[in-house]
């Protein structure tokens, strides 16, 4: 008889099941109701056999619509031509964003040195989130400069690769001039966004683009999901 208590038990059982398919990537996991059915144990049981795969990042739950299997870790390369749809294709899944925010609006300080330009110019603010097949996988901020790219806004709209609308408005060709990384914790408002708990890992990016001449043209901030994001250098 295993010496394991009944929620290890439980947590051994349903992750055999999803490493071997059965419970495929994606799929809601039985309700707690049904677990301890199934496993002859009181839902107090079941529940702390959820927490722990919730933790180990086997699972993930959402309030109100219930726990579904988790995604595998994406690898996300950050390099000289860091390219999120090539980067999502290489890893073998689909990429998509969702638009938050596509709007005009004055530069800060931080933004004007990071693109410059003076203080207060018009820039474009691209604000939404980043999907790998349906699992959001991160956050992101794009900051443009307008006086550069006037037409960016409605070519962003067309075109759901930033790359392809920047070819479109003559930018053939870029690369990533600096690239700062650091660990932050998910706030609530982030969290929900991703499908984590407040508190959870992120990994958060700083970046400028600049043109084949050198000329600064995007300042972006990113959000990674901790559990479902790997960056790599190449």
């Amino acid at each position: 008889m295993s010496k394991l208590p009944l929620w290890k038990n439980i947590a051994n059982a349903l992750t055999e099941e999803i490493e071997s398919a059965q419970i495929p990537i994606g799929a809601k996991i039985p309700t707690e109701a049904e677990l301890s059915k199934r496993f002859g144990v009181n839902r107090h049981t079941v529940r702390q056999a959820l927490s722990f795969l919730c933790n180990e990042g086997v699972i993930w739950s959402k309030r109100g619509s219930g726990v579904f299997v988790s995604e595998k870790p994406t690898k996300y390369k950050l390099g000289d031509r860091t390219r999120f749809s090539q980067n999502i294709r290489e890893s073998g899944r689909t990429p998509s964003r969702k638009t938050l925010i596509l709007q005009s609006r004055l530069c800060t300080k931080k933004e004007a040195v990071a693109l410059k330009i003076k203080n207060g110019s018009k820039v474009l603010h691209y604000e939404g989130i980043s999907f790998a097949d349906l699992t959001p996988i991160g956050l992101f901020l794009s900051v443009f400069s307008l006086s550069k790219l006037p037409n960016l806004k409605d070519a962003i709209k067309e075109h759901s690769s930033v790359t392809d609308a920047l070819r479109e408005c003559g930018i053939n060709d870029y690369k990533r001039d600096s690239t700062a990384v650091k660990a932050v914790l998910a706030d609530t408002i982030q969290s929900n966004h991703l499908r984590l708990k407040p508190g959870d890992p992120l990994l958060r990016t700083e970046s400028v683009n600049s043109d084949i001449n050198g000329k600064p043209i995007e300042f972006g901030i990113a959000h990674f999901s901790g559990p479902f994001v790997t960056l790599n250098y190449s």
